[in-house]
């Protein structure tokens, strides 16, 4: 049986995720973007063209899923996907207000409201402690860059990071 600690790890990693690996096996097909293609006054994309209703919806359903698998609550996994996903759309919204392109890189932005967010959401529910959050946190960082990698090798994603 696995730690609670990992297993919040772990659906983190799967929702932000999903939407990566739903890209390389349907491509454009039903990807929607969330933004519906709306620019800002500063004439860029409020989201970009990577942020779609496929992937979000996808991170939701296949997050709660996975947390039944770990014998959680369905609620608690869908929490933690809408969570990360929120983080997300923020890192995307920062990045795009900085000028960045979509799917750039931007170390510690890209992560950290991914793997934050989906942590407040849940600290409560499992007395996760600020040590503990920091240390998954970092967590996170350091195995999402790595799979990043794999990922790339892999041809499922565009860029290494």
């Amino acid at each position: 049986m696995l730690p609670i600690e990992l297993k919040v790890l772990l659906l983190i990693l799967i929702a932000n995720g999903v939407p990566v690996i739903a890209t390389a096996i349907c491509g454009r097909r039903g990807a929607r973007p969330l933004d519906g293609g709306r620019q800002l006054t500063d004439g860029q994309r409020l989201l970009g063209d990577s942020k779609t209703w496929r992937g979000l919806l996808l991170a939701l359903a296949v997050t709660g899923l996975a947390a039944v698998a770990l014998k959680l609550p369905v609620l608690t996994g869908v929490s933690i996907g809408g969570a990360a996903m929120v983080g997300d759309l923020l890192s995307s919204f920062v990045k795009r207000r900085l000028g960045m392109a979509s799917s750039s890189m931007a170390l510690g932005l890209d992560q950290i409201p991914e793997s934050l967010l989906p942590l407040l959401a849940v600290a409560g529910e499992f007395g996760l402690s600020w040590t503990t959050i920091g240390l998954i946190t970092i967590g996170f960082i350091v195995v999402e860059l790595a799979l990043s990698r794999v990922l790339y090798r892999l041809g499922v994603r565009n860029r290494p990071y």
